[in-house]
């Protein structure tokens, strides 16, 4: 039986016999205006962030949602696009997608302007989705694609990209982790399911979104998620786990690379109105500026003593150079 077996069984249970401690969100539920989330779907939040940001989800947008969980999140974005069949949810498991169709039944009855008909709930595997190419303009998932071993990770980011239309957007949740883990614990199935032992660095994971053509990617959080100790786990250390919240956009791939934002800042305090480097990037007198990395080290590298460049703070909320 491979991991991805491992997989399905660990979730077909979590469907039959909702699991509230299975996964635990490091994000408020975002509560929105006339949305009234069912019980059973906040039990069947099977995330570790959020994905729903309203700025991605301006205009009525062609949303796609891989591993439905209870449909909480799809019920959230149906709240965007009040369209027939305006949402789809893709899900492996039969039971998964059953549940969330018991629980659409019961976000009708809270939510009046709410249809099951908004949302298209399809079988189908992250890994070969049965949408059509540049038909999405935003796709998410939420703590599945860090359960996938290094070559499925690349084909269902690859399936992404494809599905996405030019610009398009997509949102992502994961743990991650800076330190080594364990060879015992990344071949440890149940624990890649449980989404524990297939976190990444950063770094690698951002790598892996830019390697498959996204040209812009925004670090929307990062947040503390979950200790293994050498008490409870095999490891000779603590192994510290956060939770990431991304957004990997389909620009075009810039010829000197990739745009990411981590949250740096640029402030210019000179003597002048303003400062222009010539590349797209104009500096008004101590008015802070949002960069991505690749910029915050341009300007790094003037040697000016009249810009300072903030370190990430990992929570970038728009308004960018790029």
């Amino acid at each position: 039986m491979s991991y991805l077996d491992t997989t399905h069984d660990v979730y077909k249970q979590a469907a039959l016999t909702p699991d509230v401690g299975l996964c635990c969100t490091t994000t408020p539920v975002w509560q929105l205006p006339g949305l009234d989330i069912p019980g059973k779907m906040l039990e069947m939040n099977y995330g570790c962030g959020s994905t729903i940001h309203p700025r991605d989800l301006v205009h009525d947008p062609k949303i796609l949602y891989v591993g439905v969980g209870g449909g909480m999140e799809l019920l959230q974005f149906a709240y965007f696009n009040r369209n027939k069949g305006g949402v789809v949810g893709v899900d492996v498991v039969d039971e998964m997608l059953e549940a969330s169709r018991e629980n659409f039944k019961l976000a009708e009855a809270k939510n009046p302007w709410f249809k099951s008909e908004f949302v298209d709930l399809v079988k189908g595997d992250a890994l070969n989705l049965p949408i059509e190419d540049e038909s999405i303009d935003v796709a998410a998932q939420n703590c599945l694609f860090n359960i996938f071993k290094a070559e499925d990770l690349k084909k269902a980011l690859k399936e992404m990209y494809r599905v996405l239309k030019p610009h398009g957007r997509l949102v992502l949740s994961d743990p991650i982790c800076e330190q080594v883990m364990p060879e015992a614990l990344k071949e440890d199935e149940k624990l890649r399911a449980l989404c524990l032992s297939g976190s990444l660095p950063l770094n690698e994971y951002v790598k892996m979104m830019t390697d498959v053509g996204f040209g812009t990617i925004e670090i929307r959080a990062k947040r503390p998620y979950r200790i293994l100790s050498p008490d409870q786990y095999e490891t000779d250390e603590l192994i510290y786990i956060e939770s990431v919240e991304v957004c990997a956009i389909k620009d075009p791939m810039p010829e000197d690379g990739p745009c990411v934002f981590t949250g740096k800042t640029a402030i210019y305090f000179g003597s002048e109105e303003n400062y222009d480097d010539g590349k797209g990037h104009n500096l008004l007198q101590n008015q802070p500026l949002a960069v991505c990395d690749k910029t915050a080290g341009a300007l790094a590298s003037l040697g000016r003593s009249d810009i300072h460049i903030s370190e990430s703070t990992f929570f970038y909320d728009g308004g960018g150079c790029c």
